[in-house]
């Protein structure tokens, strides 16, 4: 997978003034953690957002947005979305605090 510099960048800018976050490459693309938790990637293909297990159903009902699928299994409290869903400013904010909000609750690593 080819990553997707300018998804990468709006991402880090709106991270950059969140505490605890790091960046590395991961999964063909680039990911995001807070406290050495997983919180979100970027790829040319779309974005992932971890928002915690039975914290995804009204993220699952917008169009653009599906569960995420690794191995022929679906991954619970995760969605992929696709261009349409990231490219919009309001959405994407309300998915990236929506998976703050979760990642904030975990332990450190």
């Amino acid at each position: 997978m080819a990553r997707d510099k300018g998804l990468e960048e709006v991402l880090a800018d709106e991270l950059r003034s969140e505490p605890g976050i790091t960046e590395k490459a991961m999964f063909g693309g680039w990911a995001w953690l807070k406290n050495g938790n997983l919180l979100c990637g970027a790829r040319d293909d779309g974005m992932l957002v971890r928002l915690g297990k039975d914290r995804d159903a009204w993220a699952l009902k917008i169009p653009g947005i599906v569960p995420m699928i690794s191995r022929g299994r679906r991954m619970n409290g995760w969605v992929w979305a696709a261009s349409e869903a990231y490219g919009n400013d309001v959405l994407r904010r309300k998915l990236m605090d929506a998976a703050l909000e979760f990642t904030r609750s975990l332990p450190g690593k």
